[in-house]
C-alpha cells in the first residue's frame, strides 16, 4: 500500500530551508522525499506505468519531483515527425520573407549574441490527469527572438512570423472533400506584437547544458506562459509574412472546441492553443511525523497567483502553503503543500484548486462541460489515495 524511502535531497538552485512546522517539517516541504517519509499509494495510477513510452515520447512521474528543475534526461517530450537529426556543425537558422536582410546564422553566431536565462515550466496541451506527466520545469538559456529579427530588419508589412522546425512528414489535407497528400513541416506562428516583444526566446541550453535531441537540438523556440505545442523544436527557419499562417498543426490539430453563450445563444467556437490556462494538480501524498503532506504543482500563463486550496473528501476547502521560492519565478511552475492532520486509514479523495490575483478560479470538470476536445485540460482533478 505504501512505499518507504530513506533519501533526502537538498533542493537544487535557489531553494532554501524555511522554518520548521509543528510536525517537524518545513512550512513548505522539500519537494524531495525526506528521510522516513512514506509515499501513499494513488489508486488512479498503476504501479507499472511506463514513464518512458518509446523514443518519441517521455512523461515524468510527478510523485518523484525532487527539485524546482526537471533533470534534462527526464524532461517530458513528444513530437509528431520523429527526430530530424540536425547536424549542429552545419546548422544554419534562416530568416526570410519580409525582412531587409535575410540571414543564415550558425550556432556560433547565435551564441555570440546577447543571451539571457528564462525559468519556464510548461505542459503539453494534451497533458491531463491522473498522470499529468507531460509537464516539466527548467532554466533555459538563449537569445531573444527580437534580437534576431532586429538584425534582419523587419519590414512594416510583416504581420506574422512563422517558425518552422526541421521535422516534417507527409499529411493528408482535405479540401472540400478532396484529399491531397503533401509534405508538411512542423510550424507555428506569432503575431508581430508577440514576436517583437521581449518574451520569446530562442533557446540552446537547458539547465546549463546544450539541448538534447529530444529537446530540439540545437535550437528551439520558447514562448513563456504558452503550452508546449507553439514552442517549436529543431528550429530551422523564421519567415516573416503579411498573411495568416494556416499550417496543419496550428490551424487544424491544435485547436480547442467549446461552446460559449454569445448574446443569449450557444456558439461553438474554435480557438488556437496558445497561453496556458490556470491549473493545479496534486502530485503526491506522504506520511511524515504523525501527519500527512499533500504536495502539488501550479502551472499557468504567468499571471500572479493569489492562493491554492486543498479539499479532502467532502470537506471544506483549506488553504495550502505556497512555496515562496518558486513563487518568485513568473513563468516557472509553483509548488504548494497542505498539512493534513487526523487522516483516517482507507481510501480518500484529495483535490486542489488555484486562484490568481484577477479572481480566476480553476474550474471543475462540470464547469467545463461545454468543452468538447481534450486539449487544454485544466479542470480540478480529484486524486484517489490510500492512507495506510
Amino acid at each position: 500500500m505504501a512505499k518507504e524511502t530513506t533519501r533526502r535531497e537538498i533542493l537544487k538552485g535557489s531553494l532554501a530551508m524555511a522554518g520548521l512546522g509543528v510536525i517537524g517539517m518545513p512550512e513548505w516541504a522539500f519537494p524531495a522525499l525526506a528521510q522516513g517519509e512514506t509515499l501513499m499509494q494513488f489508486t488512479d495510477v498503476s504501479d507499472d506505468v511506463q514513464w518512458i513510452r518509446d523514443a518519441e515520447r517521455r512523461i515524468i512521474d510527478v510523485r518523484q519531483i525532487d527539485g524546482p528543475f526537471t533533470p534534462n534526461e527526464q524532461f517530458f517530450t513528444t513530437q509528431h515527425y520523429g527526430h530530424p537529426g540536425v547536424d549542429v556543425d552545419a546548422y544554419r537558422l534562416r530568416v526570410s520573407g519580409l525582412v531587409d536582410s535575410p540571414l543564415e546564422l550558425s550556432m556560433d553566431d547565435l551564441r555570440a549574441m546577447p543571451s539571457r536565462d528564462l525559468i519556464f515550466g510548461f505542459e503539453c496541451s494534451g497533458n491531463r490527469g491522473p498522470l499529468n506527466g507531460l509537464s516539466s520545469n527548467g532554466r533555459w538559456t538563449g537569445v531573444s527572438l527580437r534580437t534576431v529579427l532586429q538584425r534582419a530588419g523587419v519590414q512594416n508589412a510583416a504581420r506574422e512570423f512563422v517558425l518552422f522546425g526541421a521535422d516534417r512528414g507527409e499529411e493528408e489535407v482535405i479540401w472540400r472533400g478532396r484529399p491531397f497528400n503533401v509534405e508538411q513541416q512542423y510550424g507555428r506562428s506569432l503575431e508581430r506584437d508577440q514576436a517583437l516583444s521581449d518574451e520569446p526566446l530562442l533557446a540552446y541550453d537547458l539547465n546549463g547544458e546544450p539541448l538534447s535531441e529530444h529537446q530540439g537540438r540545437p535550437l528551439r523556440l520558447l514562448v513563456p506562459g504558452w503550452y508546449g505545442a507553439p514552442n517549436v523544436k529543431w528550429l530551422a527557419e523564421i519567415h516573416a509574412q503579411k498573411d495568416q499562417y494556416l499550417g496543419r498543426w496550428q490551424a487544424r490539430s491544435y485547436r480547442t472546441l467549446k461552446g460559449q453563450m454569445i448574446n443569449g445563444e450557444m456558439k461553438w467556437v474554435e480557438t488556437a492553443i496558445s497561453t496556458m490556462n490556470l491549473k493545479s494538480y496534486v502530485a503526491r501524498v506522504t506520511a511524515v511525523g504523525g501527519a500527512h503532506n499533500v504536495f502539488g504543482v501550479v502551472l499557468n500563463d504567468g499571471t500572479p497567483i493569489d492562493s491554492v486550496e486543498v479539499k479532502i473528501d467532502d470537506g471544506e476547502w483549506q488553504a495550502a502553503t505556497l512555496d515562496p521560492e518558486t513563487m518568485r519565478e513568473k513563468y516557472g511552475w509553483k509548488f504548494f503543500n497542505y498539512r493534513w492532520e487526523g487522516a483516517t486509514p482507507g481510501e480518500h479523495t484529495v483535490v486542489s484548486r488555484v486562484t490568481d490575483v484577477n479572481g480566476n478560479v480553476q474550474p471543475t470538470a462540470e464547469e467545463l462541460g461545454d468543452k468538447l476536445t481534450f486539449l487544454e485540460a485544466h479542470e480540478q482533478f480529484p486524486r484517489n489515495v490510500i492512507i495506510a
